[in-house]
């Protein structure tokens, strides 16, 4: 893809930040910031657009146990791209996120401790379960044991799905309480950071891209499949 045709992704979400706000009945809706005129993109924000893509890599998942646990055939390069999207995007960049700079703010402050023990038990669950079907499937150059992988991929996805709602309903909104505004906005920016460091300036919008890549080859890219008869 031509650069001039990249998404910035924080220059997409400041502008439906901008408006958003400017169609609220408050005026505010997101907690954004500004500074030098700019509308600021925070680091919950940042963390819930990355769930967009789990969301997408979990319809994958489901399309792929379902195809696995009626006996179909599930293409072993879709599964591997999506694991792979998965391992690089999610378990190394956002997981860690959380992990680095979540977690330990709110064991030290005694907020909300025992749903991150629950949080980070389930990222190491969800790397346990990856890792032992991709490994097999490297071994055996297809994705191996089609209704037990089925099985697993189906408990996988429960559990994020679940784990994402309790995140952006409970401990993202906590976050913005635990810490001052400063160090808030701050945070927004090392996100950005190391965001750009590990993926380049339109990581984002390439990671989506290769989702998008992924739910063609299924034939579940067009939203209107999805939609429920009346």
């Amino acid at each position: 893809m031509k650069e001039s045709n990249q998404v910035n992704r924080r220059d997409f979400i400041q502008k439906m930040v901008m408006g958003a706000a400017a169609l609220s009945a408050g005026g505010i809706l997101f907690a954004g910031c500004k500074k030098d005129g700019k509308t600021e993109v925070s680091p919950v924000e940042d963390l819930m657009g990355e769930h967009g893509v789990l969301e997408r890599l979990l319809l994958i998942f489901d399309e792929l146990s379902n195809a696995m646990a009626a006996g179909g055939h599930a293409p072993a390069n879709a599964f591997r791209d999506a694991a792979g999207i998965l391992r690089n995007f999610i378990e190394n960049y956002h997981e860690k996120l959380e992990e680095e700079f979540l977690f330990p703010r709110f064991r030290t402050r005694n907020v909300r401790v025992d749903l991150v023990n629950v949080l980070q038990a389930q990222h190491d669950a969800g790397r346990r379960v990856m890792d032992g079907i991709t490994a097999s499937a490297r071994l055996k150059g297809e994705v191996p044991d089609p209704r037990r992988t089925a099985e697993r991929l189906r408990a996988f996805v429960r559990m994020f799905r679940s784990h994402m709602g309790w995140e952006d309903t409970v401990l993202f909104p906590a976050f913005r309480t635990i810490v001052s505004p400063s160090e808030y906005h701050e945070l927004g920016e090392r996100f950005e950071d190391r965001e750009h460091e590990k993926f380049g300036e339109h990581g984002f919008a390439d990671t989506v891209e290769r989702v998008l890549a992924i739910e063609r080859e299924l034939h579940i890219h067009e939203l209107a499949r999805f939609t429920v008869a009346g």
